[in-house]
């Protein structure tokens, strides 16, 4: 009898084990489900004082919002000009540039707004985070084309902008960055009329940029480019995925060579700038050792769409989406069409997973006045979903998002959006599209008070070996509160946020995690061992957003670091 009773508590106890083990590796059908809301709109601030042409999230919880500094008075005054001098109020402090801010940081928790100093133009420049969480800032426009900007974030807001004594080597406007596994090494690739890349730092001080021959190819000088802003993705073998205008190929950098040249992406028409679609690589996911690597580009303009702006005919953009996997060796584009024409779209990777598609127009091209027809409705994209139940369209905004505007994702799961600015000059009056200050969060479905009961809540990393971060591999606890039992799918995702500007999401990436034990403690509380990633080729050192995803129900994300060892 004692025996059967022994037997029969061992079943009891394997299955309960099994029955969590299911819940942490995500095996059966999520019960939680977003799928019917559309979302909401916030209006956080009527005036932001800057265009958002670039924006980026830092690890303290705050948004650098930057614009050219040539776009004429921002609505924040300056004490001192670049040189030093007083700024008085004078007719020459008003057409002085260095009179005024042209970068702020936005306070997530105050909904506030600190002015900054930028002493260069970074009109269409690029940048990506260093391990520390620094923003390391390249390019711009005339004097600020060559010059490497920083801005580390800090606790008390005292933080500015610092301007690097080097040097990039040739002119970058319009080129991309791209953050390198080596520890605080990044690639800039390409420029308007550079076809060229180089390191920063430098491997050595007599280092020169290299020419890539791969960007000359699709270089349309009828349209200003189309090569511009390169769609740049690292892949988990070392290697660089780089795209332009409608060609692509697998670039071995630390060897310049080109390993694998890819298909031509199908269809007509251009996705980089100035035809300005976008792209992601979709999320890596520890069941295949983060090995199978794909990408994804919407979006873009017409062939012939800048040539027919300038004449005031704005074309329909296109509403193709292409994926293709980059890792193996059968590579085919995959094809499927967006709801509705788009261009200048922001692509955002939520926490569940699933691709936000934001801003834009329909119509036309990049440009000072070079698109119409706002594309107001978000679309949300669920990559798991068979073909043609994949997107749905979200609640429509009442502002206009189109030329020099960005998004980004927060924390708590909202979506940062802002600027908007078709005109060479901060213009409210007599355009079509006025210079838009105003700043809003998109609230998405997931979001919902509906969901609260399911949402994992009181998020906290404890890091076994180091208060500085999980090294790679490592294994780490997060503990967190749910009001009621798991759903029979919990994940875990880490998500490294982008510098967004164009329509370009750089060094944009989410990684699935490995956990490998998912216990009750007590009163709610959760416990779960986790693997970090296994390499920086996997995710490069840095800080990444980490997020309980509880049947599709996002936790508010906390910042974890991972680092060498």
């Amino acid at each position: 009898m004692a025996k059967k009773e022994n037997l029969l508590l061992i079943i009891k106890f394997m299955i309960t084990i099994l029955f969590l083990l299911l819940h942490c590796f995500g095996f059966g059908v999520a019960v939680g489900s977003s799928e019917g809301g559309k979302g909401r709109w916030q209006l956080l601030l009527n005036n932001t004082g800057v265009v958002a042409m670039h924006m980026a999230l830092t690890h303290h919880n705050a948004v650098i919002i930057f614009d050219q500094t040539g776009a004429g008075q921002s609505g924040y005054r300056l004490r001192r000009r670049y040189n030093g001098a007083k700024c008085r109020g004078t007719r020459d402090d008003l057409e002085d540039w260095s009179c005024y801010a042209h970068s702020v940081e936005y306070s997530i928790s105050d909904n506030s707004i600190r002015p900054l100093r930028l002493d260069t133009d970074p009109w269409c420049s690029s940048a990506a985070f260093l391990s520390n969480g620094t923003l390391l800032q390249t390019g711009g426009y005339g004097s600020g084309s060559r010059r490497i900007r920083y801005f580390r974030p800090c606790k008390r807001s005292r933080c500015d902008w610092k301007q690097s004594k080097r040097a990039l080597h040739d002119e970058r406007w319009y080129s991309s960055t791209q953050i390198l596994p080596e520890n605080d090494r990044v690639m800039v690739v390409g420029g308007r009329g550079v076809f060229t890349y180089e390191f920063f730092p430098k491997p050595s001080s007599g280092d020169t940029s290299i020419d890539l021959p791969f960007l000359h190819h699709p270089n349309d000088r009828h349209s200003r480019g189309n090569n511009l802003y390169p769609f740049l993705h690292l892949v988990s073998d070392g290697n660089l995925f780089i795209f332009a205008n409608r060609e692509s190929i697998l670039f071995n950098y630390r060897m310049n060579r080109v390993v694998k040249t890819f298909p031509r992406i199908p269809g007509d028409g251009a996705r980089n700038y100035p035809s300005s679609g976008s792209s992601v690589i979709l999320p890596l996911d520890y069941t295949n050792n983060f090995q199978n690597v794909e990408v994804m580009v919407c979006g873009g303009a017409a062939s012939g769409a800048y040539r027919t702006a300038e004449q005031g005919r704005f074309l329909n953009g296109l509403r193709s989406c292409g994926r293709m996997v980059i890792s193996g060796n059968r590579h085919k584009w995959n094809m499927e069409n967006m709801p509705g024409p788009r261009l200048m779209n922001d692509m955002l990777i939520l926490p569940t997973g699933q691709i936000l598609i934001i801003n834009g127009a329909k119509r036309g091209c990049a440009g000072y006045g070079k698109a119409a027809s706002p594309s107001l409705q978000p679309y949300l994209y669920k990559p798991k979903q068979i073909l043609g139940k994949r997107f749905s369209v979200l609640r429509a905004t009442k502002i206009a998002r189109m030329y020099h505007s960005s998004a980004t994702l927060l924390p708590d799961g909202r979506i940062l959006v802002a600027g908007g600015n078709p005109n060479n000059r901060y213009t409210f009056t007599n355009v079509t599209y006025p210079t838009e200050l105003r700043l809003q969060a998109f609230v998405p479905p997931y979001m919902d008070e509906q969901y609260d009961t399911q949402r994992p809540a009181n998020v906290s990393i404890n890091y076994n070996n180091s208060t500085y971060g999980v090294t790679y591999g490592e294994k780490f606890s997060v503990q967190f509160l749910l009001a009621r039992r798991p759903s029979n799918v919990v994940e875990f995702t880490a998500y490294a946020p982008p510098f967004t500007t164009h329509a370009v999401s750089m060094n944009q990436r989410m990684l699935k995690l490995r956990c490998r034990s998912l216990v009750r403690v007590e009163d709610g509380w959760m416990r779960a061992n986790l693997e970090a990633p296994p390499s920086p080729n996997v995710a490069p050192p840095g800080y990444y957003m980490l997020t309980v995803v509880n049947g599709g129900i996002p936790s508010i994300s906390q910042w974890v670091r991972f680092k060498p060892a």
